[in-house]
């Protein structure tokens, strides 16, 4: 596992604001570049109108990576408390958003606070994912 996206994500996971839920979750995604983004949940009032951890990280990516640069994520990391003894992966919507910048052999580290998880590739958590191109 990528060690300093894990502390990446875990100290973003502190920051959550999931007062409803009290889930928190923290990401991390390393882009092409070398450069790691990491994001929280933020939940509100009105959920599930919040957004994941996963979506604010590629934000963090995007907002600091001006238009022609690459925008590529080559790793994900993402930390959140086990269900039962089920690791937390990422929900329906984060992985299509995940794809969206990450190919089909992008790992994607699953871990719990204490680091211990395991890693996947995008093309398991999304097989038939949605693309702008074929064979990406």
């Amino acid at each position: 596992m990528d060690r300093e996206l894990f502390e990446r994500a875990a100290a973003a996971r502190a920051n959550a604001h999931a007062p409803y839920s009290r889930f928190a979750v923290g990401a991390a995604v390393r882009s092409a570049d070398g450069a790691v983004h990491a994001g929280t949940n933020v939940e509100n009032a009105s959920y599930p109108e919040g957004w994941c951890a996963e979506t604010s990280a590629i934000a963090a990516m995007i907002a600091a990576t001006p238009p022609g640069r690459q925008r590529r994520i080559t790793a994900v990391c993402v930390v959140a408390d086990r269900r039962g003894d089920m690791l937390t992966t990422p929900c329906g919507g984060c992985r299509q958003r995940l794809a969206e910048f990450a190919g089909p052999g992008t790992p994607v580290h699953v871990v719990d606070p204490d680091g211990n998880g395991e890693t996947l590739l995008m093309k398991d958590l999304l097989p038939a994912a949605f693309a702008m191109e074929q064979g990406e």
